[in-house]
């Protein structure tokens, strides 16, 4: 099965999007298809024996709209032009539509507010201003409707094109009839509200996408590549794998890679969220579109083009904001029906007044016209994917990738947290946490006989000590007779003295006495540490603990999911001892120790039973856990596996993030619930009002000018309902 991402042009409400979506559907080969109006892409999964990409832009082009694939800059271009056309076109009908306005509502005698100033002429005046606005302005709405009549459809276009045509052709019948009452200046100010809205609709929507287009705008655009010897300045598309790239202060790295020479700090702040400068030297990773400090860098070039991590998390976050959320399924249901039940309304307003009701003719049909256009069903259909877009834009913004709507929703939803144990709630390298000294020796001196026994071993333990030592300045001395005891410990001479470093085991072998330090070896321990003993000739010199020690943000992060009335679990190869020394530290009591990698999703699938669950892994080893959880968390700075693996992508290796994640989604899922309740209340309150059911006790009526006006901002009220996600605190 293969992806494909299209752009789909041509779309005009949520309606269309549908129509699009079973379209793709029906095509043979395609498994799934989604179409999101909000973002204007289609998402696409297919069999390549049987469909291709030039397949589906053949269906998606029969049905009346466009489609096409390309990068991002090309549906840059096509967002910035449909905005300029918006502009154009709502100037234009301004110019036409507010002249129409004034003469209609004050120079004639049947105006709302005349001023005893009668125009001459003034129903032709209103016919001439009027057409262009109906006929060439108006025309993408006639477009849309006869696209949605091929496709036995209807759509907010044909909302507009039933409206504002039966008001503008029963002017034209009522001037050239000599019938008093014309309505030319209604249909000309509701289709320059509706495209003032549909402008404002679009401008908005393009502050929803602003992440992504921040991300697309990090890739360098050139790189000084070193070819035969030369430094060589090229476009960034050029670069090819195990190129040496050269990256100078204050520049952007162009593609990822690894340091082969030089030292600076890179400021990847907009990849990870990490906010301080990351050091970088021989044999440490660089990612495309950071920022290059001081100092200059010489890396070979391991990825490049569509591979870079900065293009994979640009398709991930596109992939995200096209998949639904569940609850916008319900959103869909409802447009789909709602068009059609719109337009047997109007008519049965219309029959009702009419008819039942022996109205004036004018009378029923402003009523029908004002239920046509208060009903859009476009604030509905923008709801949830306006909020999961800036949603998970903002979630990229703090190095959280969410892969989707579904996942969004999901996460609110959860009931428990089960943190693996290893490079996850701990740093997953053994740390030097205690040296305590017998005798003469001081710390520092027993840290450097240790670490000049250790320094030939190639065990972590050893190399903890080593670097522990080494961060401390110490100078190591001279060895000699360096010995390894397979699962005991090491021996070597210095300075003609035999030294002996390992566990119990090593020490019981050379017949040494460990009681009178079994206290403090068993204090430790009960710590969850690895406890090394060092003597010579029979005598214990002291005692050198080491663990993989708590992440620094482990417990702030605990106590915050508690808070947050989620249920915390650890899960660890480990023994009980450690397991429960390592959960006492963070505050974790609900621990499974001694759980062998493939039984890690089996607790999982048991803890399932009671509620929603995250797993929270590395994307390494975890992958079952992960894949069997309700939402798999994977940290891991990035990395190719976490990517793949995590329904969430923690970019920084920072647990904060956990609940940061969770947060954000609970803030998503009530935007989107405010912004259904809205759209529904809006439609449930203002159809009623727009067919005159208070008329007959108040005498009021709503006018299609402010009908229209309230059409146009329902829309945007309900995508600026979704922009304010993006100042609220995580």
């Amino acid at each position: 099965m293969k992806n494909a991402t299209l752009s789909i042009t041509g779309m005009h409400c949520a309606s269309c999007a549908t129509v699009i979506t079973k379209t793709l559907s029906k095509v043979p080969g395609v498994a799934n298809a989604n179409v999101n109006f909000s973002t204007a892409k289609a998402t696409v999964e297919y069999d390549d024996a049987q469909a291709d990409e030039q397949k589906l832009i053949e269906a998606v082009k029969a049905k009346g709209y466009g489609a096409y694939t390309g990068d991002g800059k090309k549906a840059d271009k096509e967002r910035e032009y449909e905005l300029f056309r918006l502009k154009v076109l709502f100037i234009g009908s301004a110019i036409f539509s507010l002249p129409a306005l004034i003469i209609g509502m004050f120079l004639m005698e049947d105006g709302l507010f005349y001023f005893g100033i009668h125009l001459p002429l003034a129903e032709y005046f209103l016919l001439i201003l009027a057409t262009p606005v109906q006929f060439f302005i108006g025309w993408d709405f006639y477009k849309g409707t006869w696209t949605a009549l091929k496709n036995t459809s209807a759509n907010m276009d044909s909302l507009i094109a039933i409206g504002t045509s039966a008001a503008y052709f029963y002017s034209v019948y009522a001037v050239f009839a000599g019938l008093e009452g014309q309505y030319f200046e209604v249909s000309a100010v509701l289709i320059t509200l509706v495209i003032l809205g549909k402008l404002l609709e679009a401008s908005a929507k393009g502050k929803t996408s602003e992440a992504i287009q921040k991300l697309m705008r990090l890739s360098a655009k050139t790189a000084i590549v070193l070819r035969d010897g030369k430094e060589t300045e090229m476009p960034v598309e050029e670069v090819q794998a195990d190129d040496v790239v050269l990256v100078k202060p204050g520049q952007k790295v162009p593609v990822d890679g690894t340091v082969i020479s030089g030292a600076s700090a890179i400021d990847e702040s907009m990849i990870t969220g990490e906010s301080i400068p990351v050091e970088k030297t021989k044999g440490s990773t660089v990612i495309g579109g950071t920022i290059n400090k001081h100092g200059s860098l010489r890396f070979k070039a391991t990825k490049v083009g569509k591979d870079t991590t900065l293009a994979n998390i640009i398709r991930l976050i596109e992939d995200a904001q096209g998949r639904k959320a569940p609850i916008q399924r319900f959103a869909d249901t409802v447009s789909a029906y709602f068009v059609p039940i719109v337009i047997l309304t109007s008519l049965g307003t219309f029959t009702a007044w009419y008819f039942l009701s022996a109205q004036a003719f004018s009378f029923a049909l402003i009523t029908a016209v004002a239920v046509l256009v208060i009903a859009c069903p476009c604030s509905l259909g923008l709801a949830t994917p306006t909020a999961i877009m800036v949603g998970t834009g903002r979630g990229a913004k703090n190095g959280i990738l969410i892969k989707g709507g579904d996942i969004l929703e999901t996460t609110h939803k959860i009931n428990h947290i089960v943190f693996d144990k290893t490079g996850t709630l701990t740093k997953g390298k053994p740390e030097v946490t205690d040296i305590i000294p017998f005798g003469k020796l001081t710390e520092t001196q027993l840290l450097k006989l240790a670490a000049s026994v250790e320094k030939d071993s190639e065990h972590s333990l050893a190399e903890a000590i080593v670097t522990h030592a080494r961060t401390k300045n110490i100078q190591f001395e001279k060895t000699s007779k360096f010995k390894i005891i397979p699962g005991q410990g090491v021996t070597a001479a210095v300075r003609g003295t035999t030294y002996l470093f390992g566990n119990k085991k090593l020490m019981a072998s050379q017949k040494i006495d460990l009681k009178k330090y079994e206290a403090h070896i068993h204090e430790l321990e009960e710590q969850g540490k690895t406890v090394m003993t060092f003597a010579k000739k029979g005598t214990i010199l002291g005692l050198i603990a080491v663990a993989d020690t708590v992440k620094e943000s482990a417990k702030e992060t605990v106590e915050r999911l508690h808070r947050m009335g989620i249920t915390v679990h650890m899960i660890t190869g480990d023994n009980q001892r450690t397991a429960r020394a390592i959960g006492a530290q963070i505050g974790i009591s609900n621990i499974f120790a001694e759980v062998l990698p493939h039984e890690k999703a089996e607790h999982v699938k048991r803890l399932q039973e009671k509620g929603k669950v995250a797993m929270i892994g590395d994307g390494i080893n975890d992958a079952p856990a992960l894949a069997q959880a309700d939402v798999g968390i994977a940290m891991g700075s990035g990395t190719d596996v976490a990517l793949e693996a995590g329904d969430v992508v923690l970019m920084r290796n920072d647990l904060t993030g956990i609940p940061h994640a969770i947060t954000l989604s609970r803030q998503t899922m009530r935007k989107i619930r405010q912004n259904m309740f809205w759209a529904l209340f809006y439609n449930t309150l203002g159809i009623p009002l727009a067919a005159g059911v208070l008329y007959p006790f108040t005498g009021w009526l709503l006018s299609p000018i402010i009908a229209g006006g309230a059409m146009a901002l329902s829309s945007v009220s309900v995508i600026t309902n979704s922009l304010l996600l993006k100042y609220k605190k995580l």
